[in-house]
């Protein structure tokens, strides 16, 4: 294992630890542990086409509420080690819609001297099932995006499809704009196999209309308890 990826453990394994230790505050505690390898975002690779490990844990609660962390190793050129993020927000229903309002902040472990990456997004996503189908959006706002002095948009549409107990489909189309900055627009579409109950296999293939930045086939395995 190289050492980020070492390091990129240690603080995931810290994560859930840390976390962990309070389940007490939520009706209901889930982790998961996984391995990719190219971790993509929004259409970018985040690992320099290179393998992830990642894992996380997720509380909620029989009201709605919910908070959670998740860590990645990132290999941005420049030293950076991992990503960690930290979230919570509210879920709820209404009219057959599913409603999720949230906040996210990332951080990054290990950044140079002067630079910082930390940022926060608020969110807004809303989805309707029918039948085998689901169809949603979402939204994510920050005032001041991945280090520099630039408000930014996320905006998305998504659809899922269960062919059957073990296979689903999925998509996403999206659009990344800046204020200043360059905008550009980015798309996914996969598919995940359930090998057990709590082990799933993704394929998906990513791309994006920026020149000069290459397509991505990912493949993922993720195990969730």
């Amino acid at each position: 294992m190289s050492k980020n990826l070492f390091r990129t453990a240690v603080v995931a394994a810290a994560v859930v630890a840390v976390f962990g230790a309070a389940p007490a505050l939520a009706d209901e505690v889930a982790y998961n542990v996984g391995v990719t390898n190219n971790y993509v975002f929004r259409g970018l690779t985040q690992t320099d086409k290179d393998f992830a490990v990642q894992g996380g844990v997720d509380f909620s609660t029989d009201s709605g509420f919910y908070a959670g962390a998740w860590a990645s190793n990132v290999d941005f050129g420049d030293g950076t080690d991992a990503e960690v993020d930290l979230y919570g927000g509210y879920k709820t229903e209404a009219g057959g819609f599913a409603f999720d309002f949230g906040v996210v902040a990332y951080t990054y472990v290990g950044a140079p001297a002067g630079v910082s990456y930390d940022n926060v997004e608020l969110k807004a996503a809303a989805s309707r099932a029918f039948g085998p189908a689901t169809i949603g959006g979402a939204v994510y706002y920050s005032p001041d995006s991945w280090g520099v002095d630039n408000e930014s948009v996320y905006w998305e549409l998504n659809g899922a499809y269960t062919v059957s107990d073990k296979i689903s489909l999925s998509g996403a189309v999206g659009r990344q704009t800046f204020d200043p900055g360059s905008d550009y627009t980015t798309w996914n579409v996969g598919g995940t196999y359930a090998l057990t109950d709590k082990l799933g296999l993704d394929l998906r293939y990513h791309d994006t209309n920026l020149a000069g930045y290459d397509d991505a086939f990912v493949v993922s395995l993720k195990a969730a308890f």
